[in-house]
Parts: C-alpha cells; structure tokens; sequence
C-alpha cells in the first residue's frame, strides 16, 4: 500500500466513524464550523453570486454534515443544481437524509469521478485540504469559464489550529491513561458485586481508576471542559454518575458504550492529527494563489478570515474566477 493510499484509507476511517456517530447523543462536533464569521462568509459569496447566476450547478467538495450545502439552499432554495462530495460514505448518507435533492458522490478529493468545467461553482470548507494541498487544483479543474472556486481553509496560526492542538493533546493523555480500560475493569467488578460477588474487587478496581480521574481533572483544569468538544467532560461525568448509580443500569450497555468511547475517541484523534497536518502556511496558501493564478484565474479574494472576538484568524478565505 502506498504512503498516499495507507493515508487516505486512515483518514477516511476516522472521518466515517465520526459522521456514523453524527446523529446520535454522543457526537463529536468540529470547532468553528458554525462560527458567525464563516456563516457571514458563506452567506455573503451565495448573496452576491445570485446578483449574476441564477440557477448555478453548484459542488460542494468533503462536504461533511454539509453545511456550505445548508447556505447554499438557504440562498438558493430549489433554484441551483447541488453536488456533493465526500470521502466518506456516513457522511453522504447523512446529506441524502438530510438534503434529498443534493447528489451525493462518494469520493478521494484528490481524485473526483466528474468531468473538466461541469460546475458553475465549486467550494470546500475545511475538507479539501485533507486530500493534501494539491487537491485545490483538482477543484479548480471541475470550474467552468466564467465559474468560481471558494474556499475556506485551515490556518496554521489560527484559532481552529489551535482548538485542534489542544483537543489532540488532551485524547492522547486520556488515552494514554488507560481510563477506558480501567473504567471497564471496575464496571465490571461493580456489576458483578450487584449480583452478589465480594465488593472488595469493586473497591480495588475504583482505587485503581483514580490516578486516571486525575489526568483528565488535571486536562480539564488546563484546557476547560469544553476541550475536545466537551468529550472528555462528559466521559468524566457519565463514568462517575454511573459508579454511583450502578445498580440501575445494564452491564452490557455500559460495557458497550465504553466500547463505542473508545472507538470515538481514536476517530477524534485522527481528525485532529488530519487538521494539524493539513494547514496550510503562509508559503503555501501563497503558493496555491499563485498555481491558480497560472491555471487561469483570477483571484478576487485571499487572506485570513477574521473575527472581531478572537486574536488569531479561522482560516484562508479563497475566492477565484476562471477567466474565459
């Protein structure tokens, strides 16, 4: 297997665990996606191309839980022709669900089964990049003359980087840990000590859990709860309500939701390590303006996306026209 296809294959596993789970209780949320100023963005671009296309045949690339999809139609209604494209295949069932008239592809977005300049418009956010930086490229193909690429992409100076670090250092500690495996271990002894085993197991098994209480009190008390979209919180606190409770639960519940924990948080791990690794700096968010600029367009549109409550940019913000 090659390094490109063994990342690509790793990078579609941890994003499809994630949208699989985006629908129930225990979804993990990515930073800022829903942040004022990248709305504004979206809404903006949308209200200023329907000034000059009225119906566009519009593609969305990794679209995710689809949200430049959601301004598009919140712009648009049912007067543009929407694609969308995603490497996992969770993520374009979701958007079928949710989005009936989208056309969903399931696809690499370094390599999108479509034909040259068959789209009036073409956007990402925060998705293309994961394709590795050339992808920018292969969206700019799908644009037709005339047509327009936007984009949205991670800074490695910016708030979401930074958001990103944090949540992957704090799942690493976590893990690194053992408090799901030590977690299970009491659980265990607990339920059987409910039936009528000794509860000295219990006991040791909880003295045993403590050091790892420690690491994520300690997490918290660095990066807030709300580090990791609130999913290291939320372990702490589902695992201490249920050891206080035991009794009123169903071991094989509980055994498997610790299961699930564990299987969600290394998907979030490998989100995080895919958003860390695919930023672009400066030299290459200049580089990929000036690949585009020889590839034909004109760019309107290029720099960080800031925001009046926070010190560090979001993102790069993209817009280019293809040039007939």
């Amino acid at each position: 297997m090659s390094k490109h296809t063994e990342s690509t294959s790793n990078h579609s596993s941890s994003w499809d665990t994630y949208w699989q789970g985006s629908a129930g209780a225990t979804a993990l949320t990515a930073g800022g996606a829903n942040h004022p100023a990248i709305l504004g963005f979206w809404d903006a671009f949308f209200g200023e191309l329907k000034q000059h296309i009225e119906t566009p045949k519009i593609l969305d690339i990794a679209s995710g839980n689809g949200a430049v999809l959601e301004r598009a139609l919140t712009t648009y209604a049912n007067q543009a022709a929407l694609t969308s494209v995603d490497i996992s295949p969770a993520a374009i069932a979701s958007i079928n669900t949710r989005f009936p008239e989208v056309i969903g592809i399931v696809a690499d977005a370094a390599k999108i089964p479509l034909e040259d300049a068959s789209f009036d418009i073409v956007t990402s956010q925060f998705g293309l990049e994961y394709a590795g930086k050339d992808a920018i490229y292969e969206a700019a193909r799908l644009v037709t003359n005339g047509g327009q690429l936007a984009l949205l992409l991670h800074t490695d100076k910016g708030s979401i980087h930074e958001e990103c670090r944090q949540s992957l250092d704090a799942i690493e500690r976590v893990q690194a840990s053992n408090f799901i495996t030590a977690a299970r271990t009491m659980f265990d002894a607990g339920f059987k000590a409910v039936r009528g085993a000794d509860r000295s197991a219990y006991d040791k098994a909880a003295e045993k859990l403590a050091p790892s209480l420690a690491v994520l009190e300690g997490i918290m008390q660095e990066y807030g709860q709300q580090v990791a979209a609130d999913t290291i919180f939320r372990l702490y606190n589902d695992v201490a309500t249920i050891h206080q409770r035991i009794q009123h639960y169903e071991p094989d519940e509980i055994l498997n939701w610790l299961t699930t924990m564990d299987s969600e948080l290394e998907a979030y791990a490998g989100r995080m390590k895919s958003m860390l690794q695919s930023a672009f700096n400066a030299d290459s968010f200049k580089l990929a303006c000036d690949g585009l600029t020889d590839s034909g367009f004109n760019i309107s549109q290029a720099g960080t996306l800031n925001t009046q409550d926070q010190e560090t940019p979001m993102a790069w913000q993209l817009i280019a026209t293809k040039q007939h």
